[in-house]
């Protein structure tokens, strides 16, 4: 898989207290995905990317929220949330001196 295919997969890391609690406890951290990304396809960006070892993957669908402007509706677009279990001892830092 080419360099540019890998930062497509892996848009952005998700950070809330949820996933700071999962890093913290399970060594489990998390990233919204490409769309149409598989488990396997992940499994690898983040193992080039970070150079770390992936133990397990879980992926999910998050369903765009609806919104409201005055009185036009729309709605956000669907996109896809990873979590990833990291083998003992491996660890992804999302900001450098944090």
């Amino acid at each position: 898989m080419d360099e540019k295919r890998l930062y497509q997969i892996i848009k952005r890391p998700i950070v809330t207290e949820k996933v700071m609690r999962l890093r913290e406890k399970k060594n489990i951290v998390a990233f919204e995905v490409d769309i149409n990304a598989n488990k396997k396809e992940i499994k690898e960006a983040v193992e080039k990317i970070f150079k770390v070892k992936v133990k397990k993957v879980r992926t999910m669908i998050v369903r765009g929220k609806k919104v409201r402007r005055g009185w036009v509706e729309g709605k956000r677009p669907n996109w896809k949330k990873a979590y990833i279990e990291l083998q003992e001892g491996d660890r992804i830092e999302y900001f450098e001196g944090a």
